[in-house]
């Protein structure tokens, strides 16, 4: 059970290692999401592996047509939907999901947007056993991706993926000789987050500036972006740097434009210092980069960004 790129590339050690993969249950795929990712029903169908893409697996009628096809270990890898307690009785080898985070922090949807939403430095992959809660069952093994201070979703994203492939090349040999290990988790030092939305992306310009950056770049391209209001319209913030003006910044309202400067970015001042915004456009509108935007927009020192 497989989607995105975590599940094209794990689908693919499983082909290279000469695996019989049963079937593939993955998603379809959709025409209105950014396709920056790879199709894991296209790679199945290349190598004749089944595929199936049920609304729902949980249902009665497809959990029979798993059964019947007595698969000894099952993978979830960035799979979409919560699997039954019906399913997870299936494989006589157990099921085993592959996680974007070091569990047990960050459970749940979207760890990748979530760590970079959070300023982390560090984040990644975990292989585990599945259970019935998500996220928590024991861990057979785990891959640190680091985070730079540029790092954005999709970059981080490419690490992840290749972490994930590294790791699931590595740990498969291990299961498949009985020699993985069950390591249960702590959830003392549990963490659970929540699957994010649009409306997720509008910038609170109290918070500091270093905050509203790591927003930024965690729902910038392909992502559906950050963004604010200018004169009642929608404004989309794609990129930005945090800036060290304290001075400047004293006595600024959160959202009050400082200046637009020589290096053509706007500077806003925010709860915590300044950010330069460098990229930027507003509902129905071209992005443009700050100058331009800042010129076509008469925007200068004084204009206000938010509600």
């Amino acid at each position: 059970m497989g989607y995105h790129e975590v599940g094209y590339v794990c689908l693919e050690e499983l082909i290279k290692a000469g695996e019989e993969v049963v079937a593939v249950v993955t998603h379809h795929d959709d025409p209105n999401e950014n396709g920056w990712y790879r199709s894991v029903a296209e790679l199945a169908r290349t190598h004749s592996i089944p595929v199936h893409t049920p609304n729902d697996v949980n249902k009665p009628i497809f959990v029979s047509s798993l059964m019947a096809l007595q698969p000894d270990i099952l993978f979830s890898l960035a799979f979409r939907q919560i699997v039954s307690p019906d399913i997870l009785a299936i494989p006589p080898r157990g099921c085993i999901n592959l996680h974007g985070s070091l569990l047990p922090k960050y459970r749940g949807r979207a760890p990748v947007n979530w760590v970079l939403v959070n300023g982390e430095t560090e984040t990644g992959a975990t292989l585990h056993y599945m259970e019935a809660k998500a996220d928590r069952g024991e861990i057979i093994s785990q891959r640190v991706v680091t985070i730079s201070d540029t790092d954005t979703a999709i970059s981080l994203h490419h690490k992840m993926t290749e972490a994930s492939r590294e790791l699931f090349r590595e740990t498969w040999p291990l299961k498949k000789s009985g020699r993985a290990p069950r390591i249960p988790q702590d959830h003392s030092l549990s963490s659970y987050f929540g699957r994010r939305t649009p409306a997720d992306g509008k910038i609170d310009w109290v918070q500091p500036a270093r905050a509203i950056y790591n927003l930024i770049r965690a729902v910038t391209h392909p992502y559906p972006g950050a963004f604010t209001f200018h004169n009642g319209r929608k404004l989309f913030v794609w990129w930005g740097e945090v800036c060290d003006l304290q001075d400047e910044v004293q006595g600024q309202h959160p959202g009050e434009v400082i200046g637009v400067d020589s290096d053509e970015a706007i500077v806003v001042a925010s709860g915590e210092g300044a950010l330069q915004v460098i990229s930027l456009h507003l509902d129905g509108e071209e992005e443009l980069g700050a100058g331009e935007f800042a010129r076509r927009h008469h925007i200068g020192p004084g204009a206000r960004l938010g509600s």
